[in-house]
């Protein structure tokens, strides 16, 4: 079984994120891509929007847990609002 795990955070996150993730054991594919939003972030390069970084993990379910406590870790959302975290149920995996 896997988990799709997804983070919304600000854009300068993202590349962090991926390579602080991407070798992490029970991590199967880590993709990040860019766009804006107008309703996370108080810097808003771009009037009422600004940048953030669209992070998706799939990952194996018995590492769930794992992988989601070091997405949180390393995107500093303990001490800094800068996001969100969020997961899936598990999915069945096809061949």
């Amino acid at each position: 079984m896997l988990v799709e795990i997804g983070a919304l955070v600000e854009k300068a996150s993202g590349q962090q994120v991926l390579q602080a993730i991407k070798n992490l054991d029970g991590v199967i594919c880590i993709t990040v891509e860019t766009g804006r939003s107008s309703d996370l972030f108080d810097d808003r390069q771009f009037g009422d929007f600004g940048e953030s970084a669209i992070v998706s993990v799939i990952a194996e379910s018995k590492k769930k847990e794992e992988v989601f406590k070091s997405l949180f870790e390393v995107c500093e959302l303990d001490n800094k609002p800068q996001g969100l975290i969020f997961m899936t149920p598990d999915i069945i995996k096809t061949s």
